[in-house]
């Protein structure tokens, strides 16, 4: 593997068979020889809020948890949960540092600290992920089945997550939504 896409997003393309992944947008939190893990952006699951989640897992200090939409991470371990955020503001020894001052927690402190609203202004919750085996998101990516591109951190922390997403990830590489087909083709 000549590159790291660490930090990077995915935007599946018309190529993409898994409707799983139709008009999905990850960011990958790993990416090396062993495979890749990543977390989707743009799937809320319906009816199910951060207050939710914390009274699932008995944290009370939820006060401050609001309404905040809960992200289906992917199609792997649905019932474990993964926070993206951006940082600084919590004490998290077991955070996996990322790109562009990202940490990546599974730990329910930093759930604690944003209910009580002393969490970083930038998080997201998503529950499972998305994973990939040694070279098979190489192979999907010359199969024209995803486009990389940076990770705006508006894009990532965009509080109302959804379909409108994949376009503005297209719009950011200059990519018409309208142009893309499902043909794959090669110089």
């Amino acid at each position: 593997m000549d590159f790291d896409l660490t930090g990077k997003l995915l935007i599946s393309t018309p190529a993409m068979g898994d409707p799983r992944f139709e008009h999905s947008v990850i960011f990958l939190c790993a990416h090396s020889a062993e495979g890749a893990f990543g977390l989707v952006l743009n799937r809320p699951v319906p009816r199910l809020t951060l207050t939710d989640v914390m009274d699932q897992i008995g944290i009370d200090d939820g006060a401050c948890a609001g309404d905040s939409p809960i992200l289906s991470g992917g199609p792997v371990e649905t019932q474990r949960g993964f926070v993206l955020h951006g940082g600084g503001v919590v004490d998290d020894p077991m955070g996996q540092e990322l790109p562009g001052g990202l940490l990546l927690s599974a730990s329910t402190d930093i759930l604690k600290a944003i209910g009580k609203g002393q969490g970083p202004a930038d998080w997201l919750l998503a529950l499972g992920y998305s994973g990939w085996g040694p070279g098979q998101l190489e192979g999907e990516i010359a199969q024209n089945v995803w486009l990389t591109c940076a990770a705006p951190r508006a894009l990532i922390f965009d509080p109302r997550p959804g379909e409108h997403q994949w376009r503005d990830a297209l719009q950011s590489m200059g990519i018409d939504p309208i142009t893309l087909s499902s043909a794959a083709g090669h110089a």
